[in-house]
């Protein structure tokens, strides 16, 4: 029996279209979008965190595979093709694999972005976008049932399945909660002036803890990688549900 297939430049439409690719600021070495064409038949996808090494190893051993991955080729821009980045590219070449990145826009996706899905794991209500990075509301701010720290951080621990770090500068008992997946400590400031008692994230500076302190809310750190796996997973059964194919998670966790 022939595998099904479809086109990547109707697929790659369909995902500028539903992610608002060209209308999203993001970082430079984003470069949100299609990052590797193959040769136009798509028969699997693929979802992941990262384009690393591992990652594009495994899935380009199937030719046809489209790889959906929240952070893409290009963050440390312009570079000589040599070593690992060398590697990944003939292995996607090779192995006839498309890859195609969406890092902001699939953040603030209002039902397949990280951020809401993860509020929406952490059952809070009233979710609204908050906190703006870039002219853009990235995260969402929402409403807990009342609850200690501790019962929190195992609410949260339960959600994304890794330990919890706590700066606990805010109150004992948490009603509204701020969430930015990733790489948004740097931003405390900001979360403390939007008043929430809890701001939820991956990772961020050395510096956040005592800011988080002085400025008086409590930030909690679940793992960068950790707290981005909602979109990828999120997206790819989409976009299965739309075009009938296959899709699967490839898990490479940095415990970071």
């Amino acid at each position: 029996m022939k595998t099904p297939s479809k086109r990547l430049d109707h697929i790659v439409t369909l995902l500028d279209r539903l992610l608002r690719t060209s209308e999203i600021a993001d970082y430079p070495g984003a470069l949100n979008g299609l990052q590797i064409e193959n040769q136009g038949g798509i028969t699997r996808i693929v979802a992941a965190v990262d384009a690393c090494e591992a990652v594009l190893l495994e899935a380009s051993k199937q030719p046809g595979t489209l790889l959906i991955v929240h952070h893409g080729l290009f963050w440390s821009g312009a570079q000589p093709i040599t070593g690992s980045f060398y590697r990944k590219l003939k292995a996607a070449l090779d192995g006839d694999l498309a890859l195609y990145s969406s890092h902001l826009p699939l953040d603030l996706h209002p039902s397949l972005g990280n951020n809401v899905l993860l509020a929406k794991a952490l059952a809070l209500s009233d979710i609204k976008p908050a906190l703006e990075i870039k002219g853009q509301s990235i995260g969402v701010m929402g409403k807990v049932k009342p609850m200690k720290r501790e019962k929190f951080i195992a609410l949260l621990r339960e959600c994304i399945g890794e330990p919890i770090h706590l700066a606990p500068g805010g109150p004992e008992m948490i009603r509204s909660v701020l969430v930015v997946t990733g790489g948004a400590g740097g931003e405390v400031a900001q979360a403390a002036g939007l008043k929430a008692d809890a701001f939820v994230t991956g990772e961020g500076p050395h510096w956040s803890y005592t800011a988080a302190e002085e400025l008086g809310i409590n930030l909690f750190y679940g793992g960068h990688y950790a707290t981005e796996v909602f979109g990828v997973k999120a997206l790819a059964s989409h976009l299965s549900e739309k075009t009938g194919l296959p899709w699967s998670f490839l898990d490479h966790p940095s415990g970071l």
